[in-house]
Order: C-alpha cells, then sequence, then structure tokens
C-alpha cells in the first residue's frame, strides 16, 4: 500500500516581499556543471520545453571577495555549438545567454561556491561588511556582463552560528544588489539537521526566492549499512540515525523553522551510490563501484541489473551487474516527488544534474526531468 502524500503542514506567518516571481505554477530546474562541455554535452543539448531556471556550476569567491569564473576557458572562450535558431558562441554562460533569447520564460543563474574548493572562503569572507560587499558587487558584475537572472550560493556549509548569521548577511548583501522580482537569488542547503541547524531559515528565506533542499546523499560510503540515498519518506522502522532522514523529514523540518513551503525546491539526484557485496538496505557491504562510488543515472541499471521501486518510502535501487546494489531515482519514483511537491505546496524539483540524466529530448520515458516536468503539471 503506498503512503499518501499530504502532510499536516500550516503555513507560517511571514514577510513575503521577496516573493518568487512565478510564471509557472512550479520549478523544474537543473544544475549545469561547466566542466560537462568537455564531455560534448553543450548547453543545448538540455530541453528547455521542460526547464524553467539553470543553475550554472560554479564560480568561485577568492579570499579578498572577488567572485570569479572558476573555469575561463568552458565559461566564456570555448567554441560552443548552437543548433537550430540557436547560434553557435564563445563560451557556456554567453551560449545560455543566447538560449534565453529563445527561451523567454527560462531563468539561468549563477551558482557561486560547490563543495571542497568552491565552499573554503565562505566562512572568511562572510564574516567582514567589506568583503561581503565586494562579493556582491563582483557577482552582479558577472550577471550584468552574461545577461543571466542572478545568483545561486552553493556554500557547503556554515559550521556554527557564527557563521549562520554571516551566511544570512552576505544573502542580505547581495539582494541590496539583485532586487526582486528583476532577478533570482537562491541557495542550495543540505537535508541533514546538523547542518541547519546553524542558520536561522527564516531570516535567510526573507531574502530567497528558491531554497534547493539538497535531499540526497542520505546514504553512501561513510555509513556502516547500506540504505536509500533519496527516499521521500522515512521508514516506520529506520535501520540506522541516518536512514531516519528524508526529503520529507528535511522539509517538514524547514517549515517548521519558519521557511515558506514555495520557496522549497526539492532535490533530484541524477546519479546512483553504489554498495557491492551487499543484500540491500540495512546490511553491511564490502565497498563500492563506479566512479568515486556513483554512476550516472544515464549508465543504470547496470547490464545484467534489474531495478526495483519501494512504494512505501519512494526510493528506487537495482541489483546486480558491475554496480552491486545501487540506490537512485528513477521516473517513477520523480513522479512520487513531484506529486509530493504539488501536494505540499513547494517550489518545485530540481536535479543535480541535468547532465547526468539521460536525454530529455530523445528518451523522454526514461528521463528524470521530463518525467518530473510530467508530474509537476500532470495532463
Amino acid at each position: 500500500m503506498t503512503r499518501p502524500y499530504s502532510s499536516s503542514f500550516t503555513p507560517p506567518e511571514y514577510d513575503n516581499s521577496y516573493s518568487p516571481p512565478r510564471q509557472n505554477m512550479y520549478w523544474n530546474a537543473v544544475y549545469y556543471p561547466n566542466w560537462r562541455i568537455y564531455r560534448d554535452q553543450p548547453p543545448v543539448s538540455l530541453n528547455f520545453d521542460v526547464i524553467s531556471h539553470v543553475f550554472y556550476a560554479f564560480a568561485w569567491v577568492k579570499p579578498d571577495g572577488t567572485v570569479y569564473l572558476s573555469d575561463e576557458w568552458a565559461d566564456a572562450q570555448i567554441e560552443v555549438p548552437g543548433v537550430l535558431d540557436v547560434p553557435a558562441t564563445k563560451g557556456c554562460l554567453n551560449s545560455f545567454s543566447l538560449l534565453k533569447k529563445k527561451y523567454t520564460k527560462l531563468r539561468v543563474v549563477l551558482s557561486v561556491g560547490g563543495g571542497g574548493k568552491g565552499s573554503e572562503p565562505f566562512a572568511e569572507v562572510a564574516r567582514h561588511p567589506t568583503t561581503r560587499e565586494r562579493f556582491a558587487q563582483t557577482a552582479f558584475e558577472l550577471v550584468q556582463q552574461f545577461g543571466i537572472d542572478g545568483i545561486d550560493i552553493d556554500w557547503e556549509h556554515p559550521s556554527n552560528s557564527k557563521q549562520g548569521e554571516d551566511y544570512v548577511a552576505l544573502l542580505a548583501a547581495l539582494r541590496a544588489h539583485l532586487p526582486a522580482p528583476q532577478y533570482t537569488l537562491s541557495s542550495a542547503l543540505p537535508a541533514g539537521q546538523w547542518a541547519l541547524q546553524h542558520i536561522n531559515l527564516a531570516h535567510a528565506s526573507h531574502y530567497l526566492d528558491m531554497i534547493n533542499l539538497m535531499s540526497y546523499d542520505f546514504s553512501g560510503p561513510w555509513v556502516p549499512k547500506t540504505g536509500h540515498q533519496a527516499q521521500l519518506f522515512t521508514p516506520q522502522i529506520p535501520h540506522s540515525a541516518e536512514a531516519a532522514t528524508s526529503c520529507h523529514s528535511a522539509v517538514a523540518y524547514m517549515v517548521r523553522q519558519g521557511v515558506p513551503q514555495n520557496k522549497i525546491v526539492m532535490g533530484v539526484p541524477a546519479y546512483g551510490r553504489s554498495f557491492t557485496g551487499s543484500k540491500g538496505v540495512g546490511h553491511s557491504y564490502s565497498g563500492q563501484a563506479g566512479e568515486e562510488g556513483t554512476f550516472e543515472y544515464r549508465d543504470l541499471p547496470r547490464p545484467g541489473a534489474k531495478e526495483y521501486v519501494d512504494e512505501q518510502v519512494g526510493a528506487a535501487y537495482s541489483i546486480g551487474g558491475d554496480g552491486g546494489w545501487v540506490t537512485y531515482d528513477t521516473p517513477h519514483t520523480v513522479l512520487m516527488k513531484a506529486k509530493y511537491v504539488r501536494q505540499n505546496g513547494l517550489g518545485g524539483l530540481f536535479y543535480w544534474t541535468g547532465t547526468g540524466d539521460v536525454s530529455a529530448i530523445t528518451q523522454k520515458d526514461r528521463s528524470l526531468v521530463y518525467n518530473g516536468f510530467l508530474g509537476l503539471f500532470p495532463q
């Protein structure tokens, strides 16, 4: 029996002076990593008929607060192919700017930060008013230079309450340069309360149009027993503390903290996490397969593997082949998540990454992004 999707959320009272500019009822957004141009996946390879936002990853920040392009060759110089009435151009950011002229409702947002090196300078930059102002000014200059629509902050992650306060102050500085509704200001935040507890989420959401909730990586090589990495619901009896985290538990926490539901955009991983030598959920494992323990969704299921869906928790997985036990989302679970978004008044879905999906142009039945769109806008 499938668990119902509704919840008992009550929208909190909040200042909606920064209400998101909604051209459609829901958002269906993708992250586009700039390095995918080197894997023959230019911007025009995406299906913009079903995409509302592209988060271009990543720009980085210097210790003095200056926001800069992490790969100027990919971002602004490499020859990027066009298609039909979208001409070829130099650099992926310029290509997205041209695509915006064809897809007039598309919004392109420059994401600053990312894991590892991309986030290291944030704590120091956000501490001081002068570096926060330089961050906001130089970010705005890049938005103007490439004719795009805003900034996304992917600071992973404020590690204490002081950094949480500095994070909100950084958002305030950005909002002053990027007024709504002309510009989009968003931020990617983790699903774990261990990180979210350091941020006054109600204050942060006042400045943000979108909170991209990274509702994945609940499980991986850091856990002692295998588990679903992006389950929609928490199991009735979680086998571990990590297994108690779910998309629903993360959304519920944010709403309790005062985040408006319509600003929460739920993340979908376009990759699977592998556990070899395991019998399945809650069991031990011997290792991982794939690239750093992952396979892109476009390469799943592995040859010889069989795919399954757990309707109770809203999770999919495959068993067999060279991947072992692999946890990931499928069109079926994305449709479940889209229904949850609609029934709970969330902002929509996003995918890390749009390029990890199969083609939403030529493989619609299998595409996560395409099926997410169908789920958000059912016929």
